[in-house]
């Protein structure tokens, strides 16, 4: 809880990230010298606190957390929620520890319907937009040469549709929705075919289908597991952390 002088004062809270007033209303993330050399403090501490983030989009305000470990060098890993759900998604949270213990950073993103508290999703389009929003400004805040984006469910299809552009080097997908449920012949496999090269980690009991791999996509499927990738995380962040830092 923020300390009632610092409300009065109109400082953020020390968990909340410094903003700074723009014309018209808009607030835009103001950068520190932390902000500016986003490994210095972890040479010291071995992986630094996450550094929380509001980016204004043309369809409100996202939010990412950002970690980077001592060990970097280069390698951030971006990744997207699902469609009702947040980054705290078990598949999620297991991703970002192992790529973080293997030397790759990780940004975790929510989009601006769950940071206004909504639960259904925007349209795709908007999804498309604010995510490259995020991305360009994780690229400012700190210094990548490999870029792997990806998510769950809709978060993977947002990174999928947004990677070329973006200019991202690989894509990570965790339980591909190939399809609605009980509705096969609506394919969403034309959203994997980026020419760049992807993992499609899924379960094999999982009701959205399970993607075919191809000359770019390769296709992880857990046993036992279903769309949500909760029962054995410890196997989707194996698989993803070596796809996204390979030894």
């Amino acid at each position: 809880m923020p300390a009632a002088g610092d409300a009065a004062r109109g400082r953020p809270a020390p968990d909340q990230p410094a903003v700074s007033q723009r014309a018209g209303g808009s607030r835009t993330p103001r950068t520190t010298s932390d902000d500016a050399n986003p490994t210095g403090r972890a040479k010291a501490a071995g992986r630094r606190r996450a550094v929380g983030r509001e980016v204004v989009t043309p369809h409100g305000e996202a939010r990412y957390a950002l970690e980077v470990p001592a060990a970097y060098a280069g390698t951030l890993l971006v990744l997207g929620h699902g469609a009702g759900g947040d980054v705290d998604a078990a598949d999620l949270v297991a991703v970002r520890a192992a790529v973080l213990a293997a030397g790759g950073a990780v940004a975790m993103v929510t989009q601006p319907y769950r940071v206004a508290g909504r639960r259904a999703p925007a349209p795709a389009k908007q999804l498309d937009v604010a995510w490259l929003a995020v991305l360009a400004e994780l690229r400012r805040r700190v210094p990548v040469t490999t870029l792997v984006v990806g998510g769950r469910s809709s978060g993977a299809r947002v990174a999928c549709r947004t990677a070329v552009e973006a200019g991202a080097d690989r894509i990570l997908a965790l339980a591909f929705p190939l399809h609605p449920p009980g509705r096969p012949e609506t394919s969403r496999a034309a959203e994997l075919d980026t020419g760049l090269p992807t993992l499609v980690v899924n379960g094999d009991r999982d009701a959205f289908g399970v993607p075919e791999p191809t000359a770019t996509v390769l296709v992880e499927v857990l046993p036992g597991e279903t769309h949500a990738l909760s029962k054995h995380p410890a196997a989707v962040a194996a698989a993803a952390a070596a796809f996204v830092i390979p030894v």
